[in-house]
């Protein structure tokens, strides 16, 4: 009886309402519950999974979070490349869920991108790019398989960066290079209490690249107010692309948006839509009042946009097109154009002025190279490329030390067999391009600047060259689309700014101990300091 009525009140007492957990309390704690053993299960999962198959050497993965911790930082190609110098140069990471294979040798790469090109040369969309249906027409996300890939593929590679088009485009380079070099003289002109304004040679840079780009794809110029908009959308855009999402590492979890990266890239990659709507709009606008298909310009050349809004007026009459243009697909590929295009020449031309006056033998080596060759000309024509074997060294040198993109990134598409090892298909693949370019066995003191290499090594940077030591523009079926046009101007900026003008360093920063050349990686490596240098006319 004692025992029944001791029961009775210890029931009441757990079951009591003044003792209950909250229901949206009990509803959380339920929910934690259930994702831990959810990712439990996972986990095991894998370890049986991987247990069947031959995978790569690598680092031995935690519970869960599996190899996050090898890579954790601000700078994965650096991170990867320590993994790499311990385990060897084809790796195999648990990224949570996530499995990744990193390539990091000339030789392994060639693997990836040659050898085995048609099996890993998807790129799985990131998590932040799913919004406005951008991730379903963007160039750089969409599998090489997929018709739209190819389509479009095919339509910038005839309609942007065939020699024809190429050629035409060389007024607008022409007009880019000028607008950089007066913005510089205005500053080196200017003069205030410190003497003259510093230039801001990264924004300069970028500047000139999208005046180029308007002009390419829309006959149009960009205002200095947009421009900067521009480069701080892409720059964000770029960072929040490469921000560790554990949306990715975890798609059980994305739903969520635990992060919200993607809420957060939605802002930039509307603003970008809007701004390329702007100038869809007035186009056609201008095709209605001119009465006819592409009639807005007249005689004159047709640029990207009034070709791709042909081909939507024509698709409307034909249904058995290839790629079907509607405003997604332009808005797509027009911001992957922009954002490339831009952000990373830009970024390649502030490391090499970094460099340079780091470097002052070197700056003065250039500098003279110019004046035998250019002489009084303030214009620098890109015939005179071929007569610059010093410029071209420099430029080289850039993008081995500092390559604007230094993880490539890919998904298998089916099963492969690298080395033996098997490769299961939706795996990651990342080629560390950073680490090949760092590479002690191809480069004599790899992390200096030594342009002195290339006059003694011939590598193309069109082929990515044979050995594949050097691949700043990729290789294979990705290689850099837009290169034919980058590398014109990435030649002719440098040279014109080296040969215009004598640049030194701001007495703040000489007092700190020159330039910061710290890091900073989004999708392009970019200087964590911006360069600020002074300018002063010579030519």
């Amino acid at each position: 009886m004692c025992i029944l009525l001791y029961r009775d009140r210890r029931y009441r007492f757990i079951h009591s309402p003044k003792s209950s957990v909250p229901k949206s309390m009990a509803i959380f704690i339920g929910c934690i519950c259930s994702l831990a053993l959810l990712l439990l299960c996972s986990h095991v999962f894998q370890l049986l999974s991987d247990a069947r198959r031959r995978l790569l050497p690598g680092p031995r993965p935690l519970p869960v979070i599996g190899n996050l911790l090898d890579v954790a930082g601000e700078l994965p190609h650096r991170s990867l490349a320590r993994v790499a110098e311990r385990y060897g140069p084809l790796v195999t990471l648990r990224l949570g869920t996530m499995l990744a294979v990193v390539a990091s040798s000339p030789a392994t790469a060639r693997d990836v991108l040659h050898r085995h090109g048609a099996s890993i040369t998807d790129r799985g969309t990131p998590d932040a790019w799913r919004t406005d249906g951008h991730e379903t027409n963007s160039i750089f996300a969409l599998p090489t398989r997929h018709h739209r890939w190819r389509a479009l593929r095919r339509l910038g590679a005839e309609q942007l960066f065939s020699p024809r088009r190429v050629e035409q485009q060389r007024p607008l380079r022409r007009d880019a290079v000028r607008g950089l070099l007066r913005h510089v003289s205005e500053l080196a002109a200017s003069s205030g209490g410190g003497g003259a304004a510093a230039v801001d040679v990264g924004r300069a840079a970028f500047a000139a690249m999208a005046s180029l780009l308007f002009g390419a794809l829309f006959s149009a110029g960009i205002d200095a107010a947009t421009s900067c908009r521009f480069r701080d959308t892409a720059r964000e855009f770029a960072l929040l692309t490469l921000t560790s999402n554990v949306s990715e590492f975890f798609p059980v979890v994305a739903m969520a948006n635990l992060q919200g990266l993607r809420r957060r890239t939605a802002r930039h990659i509307t603003w970008m839509h809007q701004l390329i709507d702007g100038h869809v709009e007035r186009r056609m606008r201008g095709r209605e009042t001119a009465g006819g298909c592409g009639a807005a310009h007249g005689e004159k050349e047709k640029d990207l946009l009034d070709v791709m809004l042909d081909m939507s007026e024509k698709e409307e009459q034909n249904d058995d097109s290839s790629l079907t243009i509607n405003r997604g697909v332009i808005r797509a590929f027009m911001t992957d154009l922009l954002m490339a295009g831009s952000e990373t020449s830009s970024a390649v031309i502030e490391w090499a002025m970094a460099e340079l006056l780091q470097n002052p033998q070197t700056m003065t080596k250039l500098q003279e190279e110019l004046k035998k060759v250019i002489g009084s000309k303030t214009c620098i024509d890109e015939e005179d490329i071929d007569q610059l074997p010093y410029l071209q060294a420099v430029i080289k040198e850039t993008h081995r030390l500092h390559p604007a993109i230094p993880l490539l990134m890919y998904k298998a598409a089916v099963p492969v067999e690298i080395q033996g090892y098997k490769i299961p298909k939706e795996t990651t693949v990342i080629v560390n391009t950073w680490a090949i370019h760092q590479n002690s066995e191809v480069w004599i003191e790899p992390d200096k600047f030594i342009p002195e290499r290339f006059l003694q090594k011939e590598i193309s940077l069109s082929s990515g060259s044979t050995n594949m030591e050097l691949i700043p523009f990729s290789a294979g079926r990705r290689f850099c689309l837009g290169y034919p046009v980058a590398n014109r101007m990435l030649h002719v900026m440098l040279a014109s700014l080296v040969h215009q003008f004598q640049w030194t360093l701001p007495e703040v920063v000489k007092k700190n101990g020159g330039v910061d050349m710290a890091e900073k990686l989004g999708i392009t490596l970019s200087m964590a300091t911006p360069l600020h240098a002074i300018a002063k006319n010579i030519v």
